[in-house]
């Protein structure tokens, strides 16, 4: 049967247009142009050292795009935190180019920035996928900065900073990261402060520029309902002339110092809830205990909400956030401030943590977290996966994937262990007393 459907739709699929939502949806129910881990990407390196990834996926109504540089906010400069998002805001600095992707090429686009590597995202419909990788190229190859528009960035972003500064979660999460590792890199905002933007000018971008946003740098991964070769040729021709660096000197980070011990609290302006930080020294992405890290962060996760009362439990949560380098492994909690402290009837968080932490991991628990973590990597994005193998140095997917399947209980128990022997950054975040 699956055979005469293909055979029945093969000469609409051929054309963009004629994909219409039933034919993609009838692809989709017989496994045709699903996007597994186990599909394989064909995969090219230009002569400037772009990599290159694409996927045909026939049921798709339209073409996505991911550009990734493979550097991001570790890479600024100390007090001049905020450089590398400032970058990538040049990239596209008008807000009508956005508009052209949703207008003209029946698609979007938008622009992330983490401490590991700038990306765009873009799409559009099939029939303009040329289009869009001429504008995507042309923007990435030939990106202008100047003061006017440094500027004007600037204070785009200062508003924006400014719009969060009643978010005690965020401020949470950024006082422990800068406890945890002082001015490592990853102890900085991404985002930059206040303080960082004003000592940035449009030379900082410049000199970033030219260190950074390189197309030997760089990797592009397409999918969509494309022709493959059209697809390489257009890549080829737009992206082609895109220079790559001469040299690139890696920059060297000296490790932090362990966490001071003491419980730092903090009363934050405009907050109405408590947030408590426990927060350890984690795991690069490519570390071979990565993924028992992850299967640990879901089980401690259960441990603590079975702890507490139901209404605080939902407050919790446990993270393993690996970078190119060791991350973090945080603990937290959002809570009522009266139920946040030392007192009795109160949850104190430090000792909460330590004392699950410290508790045997049952083969129950182990099974059941091992199976949502597993469940949630195969709907991870593939295209982002295919691109960490640029950005981390890390296997494909299909055997990322086979080493998490593969975690044991004994893997989880060694990693809980060593989270036992390590100094560990304690945050509260309150309201101001009134």
């Amino acid at each position: 049967m699956t055979r005469n459907l293909i055979s029945i739709t093969a000469k609409f699929i051929c054309r963009p247009a004629f994909l219409t939502p039933i034919f993609a949806l009838l692809l989709l129910s017989i496994g045709i142009g699903a996007q597994t881990l186990a599909d394989q990407p064909k995969t090219d390196t230009l002569l400037n050292g772009l990599k290159v990834y694409i996927w045909n996926r026939v049921a798709s109504p339209r073409v996505e795009v991911r550009l990734r540089i493979h550097a991001g906010a570790s890479f600024d400069p100390q007090k001049h935190e905020g450089v590398m998002r400032l970058l990538s805001e040049n990239i596209f600095p008008n807000e009508g180019t956005r508009d052209f992707f949703r207008e003209d090429l029946g698609g979007d686009i938008s622009i992330s920035t983490n401490y590991d590597y700038i990306e765009i995202s873009a799409s559009s419909t099939p029939e303009n996928m040329v289009r869009m990788l001429e504008t995507l190229g042309a923007a990435v190859s030939s990106i202008q900065i100047d003061k006017e528009t440094t500027a004007k960035l600037k204070a785009s972003l200062l508003a924006e900073l400014k719009t969060q500064e009643n978010d005690e979660a965020r401020a949470a999460d950024l006082i422990v990261r800068q406890k945890l590792f002082g001015t490592f890199p990853y102890g900085r905002p991404v985002d930059g402060s206040e303080e960082s933007l004003k000592e940035i000018d449009f030379a900082d971008l410049i000199d970033a520029r030219e260190r950074f946003l390189r197309a030997d740098n760089a990797s592009i991964a397409v999918a969509g309902n494309l022709d493959r070769s059209l697809t390489s040729r257009a890549i080829r021709r737009f992206f082609g002339s895109w220079q790559r660096s001469d040299k690139r000197v890696p920059s060297t980070f000296r490790q932090p110092d362990p966490p001071a011990s003491e419980v730092t609290t903090v009363e934050w302006k405009g907050g109405t809830s408590a947030e408590a930080r426990t927060a350890f020294r984690g795991v690069a992405v490519a570390d071979k205990t990565a993924p028992a890290a992850a299967v640990y962060a879901q089980i401690l996760q259960s441990k603590l909400r079975n702890r507490i009362p139901e209404a605080v439990a939902k407050g919790v949560f446990v993270r393993s956030e690996p970078h190119i380098l060791p991350g973090e492994f945080v603990v937290g909690l959002t809570a009522d401030p009266n139920d946040i402290g030392k007192e009795n009837g109160k949850i104190n968080s430090p000792e909460l943590v330590a004392n699950a932490i410290a508790e045997p991991v049952s083969e129950a628990e182990f099974a059941k977290a091992l199976s949502a973590v597993v469940d949630r990597w195969k709907n991870l994005d593939v295209m982002d996966l295919w691109l960490d193998i640029d950005t981390y140095k890390t296997p494909e997917p299909k055997l990322r994937l086979d080493a998490l399947s593969g975690v044991t209980l004994g893997d989880v128990q060694a990693f809980a262990k060593k989270l036992q022997g390590e100094p560990a950054a304690v945050v509260v975040v309150i309201p101001p007393a009134k």
